[in-house]
């Protein structure tokens, strides 16, 4: 705590269950009763909720805090108009790419600290860089790593599976009653699929009252393939929700009321970005439009603007970053070889709060476990902050 208030830049990492917001919220109470001018921001809309929720405090995207311009897409924030605060927090930092980060930190006052949060073992950043890792790995800035997981949430297996997981150990997979972690063997692809529809259209449901649309997301290791995120999601909506009547057809996905989608491109201008998840409330077929609502707001879409929608009871877990859910629902098969890795199967585990279903081949599981590594990522910015504080 001391290191934290005597710090200018102060990096909080470790896995779930370690207590990294229990400790930012400390911190936040000692900093707010001083009096010190606080920003809260993500890089994600549901991260940003997420950090407002467990704080007590406004926790915006980083592209609303720099105040985007709709018409450029440029940050009205920068160097020659910083952000007015003493203490900028950035959580879920690992998702945050080197140009982003540039931007942010361009933003900050000259007197401000910066308190940056987030699971460095998770996949890095879709954009370029590995920003968090290379802080860390830098030296430059004092880190806190917390590694002791507390007792309460020592008792999930989720939590426990994800460390057992980031460790390269196999998770323990025998279902005991009540638990929130189960695997569900499927030897061929074809039987994985059955029963993956079976487990989120009924079992789930069935056994933990959770409704199949709104509180379970499959997440897959890929795109491609039978047990990929584009094929499930065409046999989740047949199952789930299939097309009535009232559906429009654009950009090679059928819409229908009700259905589950994901906007795949920031809108500056409807204040809805790259990952946001919403549900298709009604469709006027003769004005050409479909209403989604968002977390219960509701953004309108010309039928022409429908390519900035997927559908979304299944999304890759890349695109999961940042969010959580009630419960996961993750493919694992050998098709997926490619995109098997330690960092995705740990990144897709800990989204899941309640409940976490691996549904698939345990030789895939363990290729996924074994896999320490994708492809290197080539980036100067440790050596140049190890450098500048040699």
């Amino acid at each position: 705590m001391r290191l934290a208030l005597h710090s200018k830049v102060l990096v909080i990492t470790g896995g779930p269950g370690v207590g990294k917001t229990t400790l930012v919220n400390a911190i936040l109470k000692i900093v707010t009763a001083k009096g010190t001018d606080v920003q809260l921001c993500a890089p994600t809309g549901r991260a940003a909720k997420r950090l407002s929720e467990s704080t007590g405090l406004e926790g915006k995207t980083i592209h609303r805090l720099l105040e985007t311009d709709p018409a450029t897409g440029s940050f009205k924030r920068d160097d020659t108009n910083p952000l007015t605060c003493d203490l900028l927090v950035v959580d879920e930092a690992s998702m945050v790419d080197v140009l982003l980060m540039r931007s942010l930190l361009r933003a900050l006052p000259d007197n401000a600290a910066v308190l940056i949060v987030g699971d460095v073992d998770q996949l890095p950043s879709v954009g370029p860089g590995q920003v968090l890792a290379d802080i860390i790995g830098s030296g430059a800035v004092p880190v806190v790593r917390l590694t002791e997981v507390f007792r309460q949430a020592a008792q999930s297996r989720i939590i426990t599976n994800a460390h057992r997981i980031n460790e390269g150990r196999m998770p323990e997979l025998s279902a005991e009653k009540g638990s929130d972690f189960y695997f569900v063997e499927a030897a061929e692809p074809e039987v994985g699929l059955r029963k993956l529809l079976a487990v989120v259209r009924d079992r789930i449901p069935a056994r933990f009252g959770l409704d199949p649309v709104r509180d379970v997301q499959v997440l897959c290791p890929m795109n491609r393939g039978g047990l990929g995120a584009r094929s499930l999601n065409i046999e989740l909506q047949q199952a789930l929700n299939p097309p009535d009547e009232v559906k429009v057809e654009r950009f090679g996905w059928t819409y229908g009321p009700g259905d589950k989608v994901m906007q795949i491109a920031n809108d500056y201008d409807r204040d809805v970005f790259n990952g946001d998840l919403g549900v298709i409330g009604r469709i006027d077929v003769e004005e050409g439009e479909l209403t989604v609502s968002f977390d219960g707001r509701d953004v309108v879409y010309g039928f022409g603007e429908l390519d900035e929608l997927v559908l979304a009871y299944a999304t890759t877990i890349h695109k999961s970053q940042g969010s959580e859910y009630p419960a996961v629902v993750i493919p694992l098969v050998t098709q997926h070889y490619a995109m098997l890795a330690r960092n995705l199967l740990y990144t897709g585990v800990t989204r899941g709060r309640k409940l976490v279903v691996l549904v698939g081949q345990k030789k895939a599981l363990a290729i996924a476990v074994r896999n320490q590594g994708g492809r290197r990522r080539w980036s100067k910015l440790r050596e140049w902050l190890a450098g500048s504080f040699a």
